[in-house]
């Protein structure tokens, strides 16, 4: 069966996944660009034409940046991730916050409360909005992504709550040198994680530790 993968998901020293006081103008809160700035100047995201002003980056971040698409079929997402507001849609003009040509260039499940019609972009990617439950989610992505793998790509709400299904077998996650002090943390309601998972820590020049959890078979 195919795998449920996570990567390249940034948390900070204090285990926060997203900062306080998320909006159309501040996309991760009051982190602002602090939890995703070891990624921006890897190779993978230039290339997905996410550019920043950071010089340089080192090759363990590249190494682990360059995995999150590798095999992947589907992403599903939670709501948080693909718009700024919560609730009912106000209409249907907002497309997410990649543009006409979005990154994934896969179908992506978006869990939302509010369904609606599916939205097709250019280069392969079709966004479907459903509202379910993490296995519903995980049934109807495996369907789109055929033998492919999934990757559940956040936000923290979204990866917590696959966690506490135990439906996740690898996941990727960044933990940045930062204190952010508020906001939404990743571990809250996952306690005794590690006997389910065998861990490995990869620490990069940026400050940045890769942390690896393989599924214990």
């Amino acid at each position: 069966m195919s795998l449920v993968r996570v990567h390249n998901f940034s948390v900070s020293l204090d285990g926060f996944g997203v900062g306080d006081g998320q909006r159309l103008e501040a996309p991760f809160g009051h982190a602002g660009q602090r939890l995703v700035g070891w990624a921006v100047p890897t190779r993978t995201f230039t290339a997905m034409g996410l550019h920043g002003a950071h010089e340089g980056s080192t090759g363990i971040d590249d190494v682990f940046a360059s995995r999150w698409n590798t095999g992947i079929g589907v992403e599903i997402m939670g709501r948080n991730k693909f718009a700024p507001q919560p609730g009912p849609w106000p209409d249907e003009q907002w497309q997410g916050w990649w543009g006409q040509n979005p990154p994934f260039h896969t179908p992506v499940v978006v869990l939302t409360h509010h369904p609606r019609p599916p939205l097709e972009l250019e280069g392969g990617t079709t966004f479907h909005f459903l509202d379910a439950a993490p296995a519903d989610a995980l049934a109807r992505a495996r369907e789109l992504a055929g033998d492919l793998d999934v990757r559940i790509g956040g936000g923290t709400t979204t990866i917590r709550e696959f966690l506490q299904a135990d439906l996740i077998d690898l996941m990727h996650i960044a933990v940045v040198p930062i204190l952010l002090g508020r906001g939404e943390r990743l571990w809250d309601g996952v306690e005794g994680l590690e006997q389910r998972f065998g861990i490995e820590a990869v620490t990069s020049p940026s400050g940045v530790i890769h942390l690896t959890f393989s599924r214990r078979r």
